[in-house]
């Protein structure tokens, strides 16, 4: 049995770092409710029309969920989101602008006065409290505020990461403080209240530049897809312009790398290269050194040096490359997910699975709606009365 089947989920979510928190809770079974706003929905249903007319960001982050659409503010819709989390819910998530859940009548300290059980996870940009409690954020601006722009990038120009990452982390540390609530609430009965930061998900991520910069020491500097502090570790061109991804990591790989892939041993005893600290410091030089090495070689007899020298290479896939990726073929990792636009691919997500992990449909907007109601016990007559009032 999947491990959280049988529990529920009602979240109030948009964009990403709550959809993916909740997204994975439902790949482990959990019936996952979405609430939306009627109309619109969650608005990373508008990002763009990538998937066959559907939002990418959507599509990746909302599968084997319910939709059910509802005005919260409407005064009838808002009491049946409270019957809905009283009566349905063990998880209660969301990730509106601060304080609009408390405003609903969705704060913990409310909720849990009338169902102890109840585990409540908020995710905000800059968390409950302090100072920067009300500012607004979005994964670019918390990027920057955690430090990663500045050390991400080239020299003359900062870079974002490509993938919404403060989003990402903030989702991960959503979803693994919810597994650990609902383990502790085995043992003592009671859920708890979860104070999700995206500030401090991306500072925790950021912290190896953080400590690289203790006491004021200078922080890593940007050096494009190259490591900052580990040389040689990155891309090198070949002679057929192509491009190579290395990495090493130990003297005994730097004494491989020299001997069976540059073809010279002697560069073991350059003084200059006597431990990964020197290498980094002379990198300029040591780069020309490997380029020219490089030069009479296409990427592929590279590759081979580097296999038999059991020197880690990786290729830079395009997104094309990656949907076609033949380790991700041969370990069977794609299944199908059906759409309001037909059925789509979809990555299993990570880790082995005994028993499959659900992976449902994407939801149209209020797919769930009537549904949802009539196991409330609203009849017919009152949802339609309920639309016709633009509530649901």
């Amino acid at each position: 049995m999947q491990p959280l089947k049988g529990l529920t989920v009602v979240t109030l979510e948009h964009a990403i770092a709550a959809p993916f928190a909740t997204r994975q809770l439902a790949d482990l079974g959990a019936r996952v409710i979405k609430v939306e706003r009627p109309g619109s929905g969650d608005f990373a249903r508008g990002y763009d029309e990538r998937v066959r007319g559907m939002a990418s960001h959507f599509v990746w982050t909302n599968r084997s969920k319910e939709s059910l659409t509802l005005d919260v503010k409407h005064p009838q819709a808002n009491a049946l989101l409270q019957r809905l989390v009283l009566e349905k819910a063990d998880v209660l998530v969301q990730n509106l602008a601060p304080g609009a859940s408390q405003r609903l009548g969705l704060g913990h300290d409310v909720l849990s006065a009338k169902k102890p059980g109840l585990v409540v996870c908020d995710i905000s940009g800059y968390g409950g409290d302090g100072p920067y409690r009300d500012k607004k954020a979005y994964d670019l601006l918390i990027q920057s505020e955690a430090g990663f722009v500045s050390v991400t990038g080239t020299p003359d120009e900062p870079c974002k990461a490509g993938p919404s990452i403060a989003d990402i982390a903030a989702g991960m540390y959503a979803y693994s403080n919810i597994l650990a609530a609902l383990l502790q609430r085995q043992q003592t009965g009671r859920g708890r209240h979860i104070d999700i930061s995206m500030l401090e998900s991306l500072a925790e991520w950021t912290s190896y530049p953080l400590y690289y910069a203790f006491e004021g020491q200078a922080p890593p500097p940007r050096t494009g897809a190259a490591h900052a502090t580990i040389y040689p570790y990155g891309p090198f061109p070949a002679g057929d312009g192509g491009t190579v991804m290395l990495g090493l990591q130990n003297e005994r790989e730097w004494a491989a790398f020299c001997e069976k892939v540059l073809q010279q041993p002697a560069l073991t005893q350059d003084p200059r290269f006597t431990g990964n600290s020197k290498r980094v410091a002379a990198r300029d030089a040591l780069r020309a050194l490997i380029v020219e090495a490089f030069a009479p070689l296409s990427a592929a007899q590279v590759v081979e040096r580097l296999e038999a020298a059991q020197i880690a290479n990786a290729q830079v896939n395009t997104m094309a490359e990656v949907w076609a990726h033949p380790q991700l073929q041969a370990r069977g990792r794609w299944r199908e997910v059906d759409s309001p636009v037909g059925p789509l691919p979809a990555l299993l997500p990570p880790g082995s699975w005994p028993e499959p992990p659900r992976m449902d449909a994407v939801p149209a907007l209020g797919q769930h709606t009537d549904a949802i109601l009539a196991e409330l016990g609203v009849p017919p007559h009152e949802v339609a009365a309920l639309r016709a009032a633009e509530a649901i």
